[in-house]
C-alpha cells in the first residue's frame, strides 16, 4: 500500500464508487473516469486487481484496458470500511516503528559500544606499531648515514 499516495487513492475509491447496480464496470466508463488517459486507468485497474478488489471479463491485450471490470463482494466491503483513503491515512497516522522494543534497543546499543571500544582498541594497536616502525625506520636512515660517512672517511684516509 505504501507505494500509492493520497491522490491515487481517491482516485481508486472513486473508481470503486463509480461501479454500479450491476457491479460492472465497462472499457469505455473507466476510460471516461480518467479522461481517456489509458495509461492511468490501466495502473488503476492494475492496482485494484493487486488487491483482489475486481475480476476482469472478457478479451484484453497485455497492456490493455479490460473489456469489463466486475466488482468482487470483497471491494465492497472495501470501500464500505473507508477504502484506499482511510487506510492511506491510518498507515499515515502509524507511528513508524525504528528499531523495535526498548530492550532491543538497549541491547543493540550495548552491542555497538563493545564494537567501538574494539575498533579503539585496534587502532591504539596498529598506532604502536606505526610508531614502532618510523623509530626502525629512522635507526635504519641514521646507520645508513653512519655507513657512508665511514665510507667518506676511509675513502679520503686509504685514498
Amino acid at each position: 500500500m505504501t507505494d500509492l499516495n493520497e491522490y491515487e487513492c481517491e482516485m481508486l475509491d472513486t473508481m470503486l464508487e463509480a461501479f454500479g447496480i450491476p457491479d460492472s464496470l465497462t472499457r469505455t466508463q473507466i476510460l471516461e473516469l480518467f479522461d481517456q488517459d489509458e495509461a492511468l486507468a490501466y495502473s488503476m485497474v492494475r492496482a485494484l486487481l493487486r488487491e483482489g478488489l475486481v475480476m476482469i471479463s472478457g478479451s484484453h491485450g497485455d497492456f490493455e484496458l479490460p473489456d469489463k471490470l466486475i466488482l468482487k463482494p470483497k471491494g465492497e466491503k472495501f470501500l464500505k470500511e473507508g477504502g484506499f483513503t482511510r487506510r492511506y491515512h491510518a498507515e499515515q497516522e502509524k507511528p513508524r516503528e525504528v528499531g523495535g522494543t526498548l530492550a532491543k534497543l538497549q541491547q543493540q546499543n550495548m552491542r555497538l559500544q563493545n564494537v567501538k571500544l574494539n575498533q579503539e582498541t585496534d587502532i591504539r594497536n596498529l598506532n604502536k606499531k606505526i610508531d614502532m616502525l618510523r623509530i626502525r625506520e629512522y635507526i635504519w636512515w641514521g646507520l645508513i648515514a653512519l655507513a657512508l660517512l665511514i665510507g667518506f672517511l676511509l675513502g679520503r684516509w686509504v685514498g
